[in-house]
């Protein structure tokens, strides 16, 4: 037996609404017919019942009775019967003896002979009825009425006026014919409806079956549960459709408050997605503060047949992107490192051995004991002046970079920088001096120099790092909105966020950096980063 679960919808909605349409047409032409039959039956009784009581109340049929004249009554009653289309009009006596009938055969006879009704309401008590029976004629209904004398009042004879039941079944047939008709063109109506509504329902659902959406909804829920952005979506009037936990979490909302159907101005009034959804227009990484919480925001509206029909915002808390992208800064420093030093060491491997091929062995050994001589006095000059790894390996990194690029990174031999505080996250330290090491790597390049100076210490209260290029330098105009996002003199994209981040990172850190001319040319970045915790005060 096939299931209707393995049924498509379109199949399935035609064959119901085909099945409504049986059962209501079938339901409501049993009743009509049922109705019909029994109102048929009522009338014609009436009216069988009406003729019955005319005739007994003409005054040639009660002298007739009377004189008991057969030779009368029976040519009169043929005649009634046919100007009434009744199927026969019979009379009898105050006995129920016939003295008229269709068949002159049965004339004197008991009518009683007929259908064993003794007549009994109409002689002996004077009271008009109706009655269904079957008798000689057939199935028929009857209509009888007592003859009255005109003197006494007594009854005298009874008229049985009678119409066939055939004539109703007949009547009862045309009308059940015409309901077969209307059942089929109710059910073809019916299916070719839910092959419309099929249609234009799967349109709108994209052409999915039911059981598709079903996943769909549990794999949409446990979409929304399983990412770490915090989800809210509104319908056209504003009130919130979904959310997810992290949507709670992130925002800081008592879990137990329903939110689904509550307008989001009441619930977040700064969230600005009713701007977006009378402006149509999407907003993406957003920074904003929202209960009390720094956010980056993107908010979409949704567009369905040209028409707005609702809007998603997804966010996520920027120090948790901050942290994601710290660390990916501090793993850049790292490519940075091992790609330098294999670049350098790759280009001295093979000038070394070019110098051993021409025989040029005394050279060779030179630049070794040279190379030699400077990573080990900068390596010595780490240990010593930097002992945090992750510091000493960002700046050997950095010096590397210099050498490949036919700089100079000189480190000042009388840097210190051993005492680290621990609250302070060694990759925004790292993140701090990577950018202005690099932009003064660039800056110096670009203006056809060769030294970058960095020193460094940890005397006193502060940590101090300054670092001086040889660059064209930086105009006082310029020097107010130099740490400004997206400010830079680089062209192409993707430049202006190298000092705007050490600024923000500084910031957080309670620290300051100074911009002033170099002591030759250039510039020089001055780094204060206190060693008390900021953050914790």
């Amino acid at each position: 037996m096939l299931s209707l679960r393995a049924l498509k919808l379109k199949t399935l909605m035609m064959l119901i609404l085909g099945m409504m349409a049986l059962l209501q047409t079938g339901f409501i032409g049993y009743f009509a017919l049922t109705y019909l039959t029994q109102s048929l039956d009522e009338q014609i009784g009436l009216r069988a019942l009406h003729v019955a009581k005319t005739i007994a109340s003409i005054p040639e049929v009660i002298e007739a009775v009377e004189q008991r004249d057969s030779e009368l009554l029976q040519p009169l009653t043929l005649d009634l019967a046919s100007v009434n289309d009744a199927r026969f009009v019979v009379i009898g006596d105050r006995n129920g003896i016939r003295l008229a009938h269709p068949s002159w055969q049965r004339i004197g006879k008991p009518m009683y002979d007929d259908d064993g009704d003794r007549n009994e309401p109409a002689l002996l008590y004077g009271k008009p009825y109706i009655q269904k029976a079957v008798g000689s004629l057939g199935a028929s209904v009857r209509g009888k009425a007592p003859i009255f004398d005109r003197s006494s009042e007594e009854v005298m004879g009874i008229v049985s006026v009678g119409f066939m039941l055939t004539s109703v079944e007949e009547t009862i047939d045309r009308y059940r014919d015409t309901l077969y008709v209307v059942i089929v063109i109710s059910f073809v109506l019916s299916v070719l409806t839910g092959l419309w509504f099929a249609s234009h329902f799967k349109k709108a659902i994209f052409g999915l079956e039911p059981e598709q959406i079903g996943r769909l909804f549990q794999e949409r829920n446990a979409t929304l549960e399983s990412v770490r952005e915090g989800i809210i979506a509104v319908n056209s009037e504003g009130k919130i459709t979904t959310f997810n936990k992290a949507a709670v979490d992130t925002l800081g909302l008592d879990a137990n408050t329903r939110l689904t159907d509550r307008p989001i101005e009441e619930v977040l009034p700064d969230s600005r997605l009713m701007e977006v959804l009378r402006s149509g227009k999407p907003q993406f990484d957003k920074d904003v503060w929202l209960q009390d919480r720094n956010l980056i925001v993107n908010r979409l509206p949704l567009v369905q047949d040209n028409k707005i029909t609702g809007v998603v915002s997804s966010f996520r808390r920027k120090d948790e992107l901050d942290a994601v992208s710290k660390r990916l800064s501090q793993i850049q420093q790292y490519a940075d490192t091992l790609r330098s030093q294999s670049h350098e060491y790759s280009n001295k491997l093979h000038t070394i051995a070019g110098l051993i091929q021409i025989g040029a062995t005394d050279e060779a050994l030179a630049l070794i004991g040279r190379e030699t001589q400077s990573h080990q006095a900068l390596i010595q000059l780490m240990v010593e002046a930097v002992p945090d790894p992750i510091l000493a390996g960002c700046l050997l990194g950095k010096y590397n970079r210099a050498k490949e690029l036919g700089l100079n990174l000189e480190i000042d031999p009388e840097s210190s920088m051993k005492e680290i505080p621990d609250h302070i996250a060694r990759e925004e330290l790292v993140s701090i001096l990577g950018n202005l090491i690099d932009n003064a790597l660039e800056a110096t390049l670009k203006n056809k120099h060769k030294e970058v100076r960095l020193s460094m210490t940890d005397l006193g209260n502060d940590l101090i790092f300054e670092i001086e290029d040889e660059g064209e330098g930086v105009s006082e105009q310029d020097q107010a909105r130099i740490f400004q996002k997206g400010v830079t003199s680089k062209s192409g994209e993707g430049h202006g966020y190298g000092l705007h981040l050490v600024i923000k990172l500084l910031q957080k850190m309670g620290g300051t950096v100074t911009l002033e001319p170099g002591d030759q040319l250039g510039s020089r970045f001055t780094v204060y980063i206190p060693k008390a915790d900021f953050s914790a005060s």
